[in-house]
């Protein structure tokens, strides 16, 4: 008899049971004849066994073994074996999936006049189509009701952290008071990692409560039950690495501050909800509640993760990505057209639009998302969804902090004038957020001078505040010295009197400009930004009132001279700009992420965010830019800090 073994039944070792249990008289397993058999084994399935294990999977060392068993079995006269057929291209090997490689092996069956022999149903219906002789072994399966790595997690564990070289440890505690600590002295070895890995996806493979979420190349993720698991491998990972995660709370919403009204709200109709916080603060755990609410509220709910994480009762199905996309997941559960979706968690571009795009279409949506104050979050969608659309995507932010509903804001749309402003013809959109519990206005959002603005109200501009400046006070003065800037050539400050009057001192060559013909330019100034500009020299500025250029007796000294710019904030870190063809960069190593003040001699000239490369980079022509430029050649220290 001859028998070709595909790669699926390698990987299984089911060639050399059936081989052993022929071979063995007093065997009571039911054999298939292979005893005594020449065993043609294709090349392109040692490939991509080959090709398997490089990738650190254990399917192919699994393939590799029972290959070494077969070659023992030859040895022993119990069979023949012979290596046959050619390797797999690459492009071949790429496409296995598409059954490149099942065809080398059929046509191999074929040309030797042997049985096919498969634990694939596919390849086995293919290749009876095509007239081969087949044997289907079914796959081998087996009891999968724990995982070795069980025995490390006590009913305090949240998370499992093994690495070879590194004694086991784990976090540890109650939400909001986590330990990261060693739980074993013994160090992991190699081996070790190895059998609980192998462990792991041989159960998830088996168990009908598990599953392989990912499967790449250095990184495998897997849910087993209520555990949530990423093996990771050279070259992705610098050693072998097993993370386990588990949920140690399960709650419900009567669990959490503002329960009733939270109730009600999401009973209304199908509201857009961000849940906010940082890391381990329990956002997962509230939003699993809601979704338990939701579904015994009789809505139909689903979610979407990556990977599948939240701990939810059977009624609510769980959905990853499709075809690498949420975008495609989102498509098909348009079709399900559920109530509300759990969206665990929103980063990305990509997911915010996901996000926006199917609450427009009226679903109701809550998302999860990483947040270190509950504005935060909803400052995350600006830039992301057109300004005017953001109340309709989420009317409500959730701000979770150790594991305790911390504060609830609502967010809606008004036309109005913005708080701080007086004139009537400068009402427009705002978006409104106000506190949920006693409805008093936190924050508004609006766009001033082409710019979008997120303006502390109440408390939080005492807390967010510049000294006593309020936050509208901060963004007048800003937008009144840009437009000042643009006329004059030297040095220009503001004080801002009152929310509708400014003083601007400017230097005497640059008075008969800023104020132009008839007061024609400063009017001009004046109603674009709705506010009476008062303008001034440096000579009638009070002495010690400013941090102008004003010296001891009022007049101006020399541009850029520092014995008279005594108004810098107090803090920060001197930098050397870059000016390219293009940019002018600002190197900020350290601060990566972090919003930033830029100043010239201790004076304000705008905000911005540091890039993951560690620089602000500012567009060379844009007004910002110019004044930048404009205080580096002059010589002027400039200092960033701190927001």
């Amino acid at each position: 008899m001859n028998i070709v073994p595909d790669t699926s039944v390698v990987i299984d070792g089911r060639v050399s049971e059936q081989i052993e249990a022929d071979a063995d008289p007093d065997s009571e397993a039911v054999g298939e004849g292979f005893a005594g058999a020449t065993v043609y084994i294709p090349e392109a399935v040692v490939g991509e066994l080959e090709a398997q294990a490089n990738d650190g999977r254990e399917s192919g060392w699994d393939g590799l073994s029972e290959l070494q068993r077969l070659t023992e079995l030859a040895d022993d006269g119990t069979i023949s074996v012979e290596y046959v057929g050619r390797r797999p291209a690459e492009v071949e090997q790429r496409e296995a999936g598409e059954g490149k490689i099942d065809a080398i092996i059929r046509d191999l069956a074929e040309d030797h006049d042997a049985t096919l022999v498969t634990s694939d149903v596919v390849q086995s219906e293919v290749a009876r189509a095509k007239g081969l002789e087949v044997v289907y072994l079914e796959p081998v399966g087996r009891d999968a009701e724990s995982l070795e790595i069980e025995d490390f997690f006590d009913e305090t564990t949240m998370s499992l952290h093994l690495k070879v070289g590194v004694a086991p440890m784990a976090k540890r505690g109650e939400i909001g008071d986590m330990h990261y600590e060693t739980i074993r002295d013994e160090i992991s070895t190699e081996s070790d990692l190895k059998g609980w890995a192998q462990d792991i996806e041989n159960s998830a493979r088996a168990s009908a409560e598990g599953f392989v979420e990912l499967d790449e190349p250095g990184m495998t993720i897997v849910q087993f039950r209520q555990y949530r698991i990423a093996i990771a491998r050279p070259p992705f990972a610098d050693k072998l690495e097993i993370t386990a995660v588990r949920p140690i709370v399960k709650t419900d919403l009567d669990d959490y501050e503002h329960a009733d009204e939270l109730r009600e709200r999401l009973l209304e109709h199908q509201r857009g909800v961000l849940i906010s916080g940082a890391p381990g603060a329990g956002k997962s755990t509230f939003a699993q509640a809601v979704a338990e609410f939701l579904a015994d509220s009789d809505f139909a709910v689903k979610t979407m993760e990556k990977p599948r994480d939240l701990q939810v009762g059977d009624r609510i199905t769980q959905y990853t990505e499709l075809g690498g996309s949420m975008a495609k997941t989102a498509d098909s559960l348009l079709m399900v057209r559920p109530d509300y979706t759990i969206y665990d968690e929103v980063r990305k571009t990509d997911d915010f639009e996901v996000f926006a795009d199917m609450r427009l279409a009226g679903v109701g949506m809550v998302g999860v998302v990483h947040a270190t104050r509950a504005i935060d979050a909803l400052q995350r969608l600006v830039g992301r969804v057109e300004l005017g659309m953001i109340p309709q995507v989420v009317d409500t932010v959730v701000y979770i902090e150790a594991g305790e509903v911390d504060t609830v804001y609502d967010v809606t749309t008004e036309v109005k004038v913005p708080e701080g402003l007086m004139e009537e013809d400068l009402a427009r959109p705002v978006i409104m957020i106000r506190d949920f519990e006693t409805g008093q206005p936190a924050y508004e959002i609006y766009t001033f001078n082409r710019q979008v603005v997120t303006v502390p109200l109440g408390d939080n501009a005492a807390d967010g505040g510049v000294g006593k400046e309020s936050g509208t006070e901060r963004i007048a003065k800003q937008e009144v010295e840009r437009e000042i800037r643009s006329i004059a050539h030297g040095h220009v400050e503001v004080e801002i009197r009152d929310p509708n009057t400014a003083v601007v001192y400017v230097e005497d060559d640059d008075i008969s400009a800023v104020i132009g013909k008839g007061g024609g330019r400063i009017t001009d100034v004046e109603n674009r930004l709705g506010i009476d500009i008062d303008v001034r020299t440096f000579s009638e500025q009070p002495q010690g009132a400013s941090g102008g250029p004003g010296g001891a007796d009022g007049g101006p000294s020399a541009s850029g001279g520092g014995g008279g710019s005594s108004g810098a904030s107090g803090g920060g870190e001197i930098v050397a700009p870059e000016i390219t063809s293009r940019h002018v960069i600002i190197p900020m190593d350290g601060y990566e992420g972090e919003t930033v003040e830029v100043q010239a001699d201790g004076e304000y000239l705008f905000t911005a965010t540091v890039s993951r490369g560690g620089e602000v980079q500012v567009s060379r022509g844009s007004a910002i830019a110019e004044e930048l430029e404009r205080a580096i050649d002059r010589g002027k220290t400039i200092m960033v800090s701190p927001s």
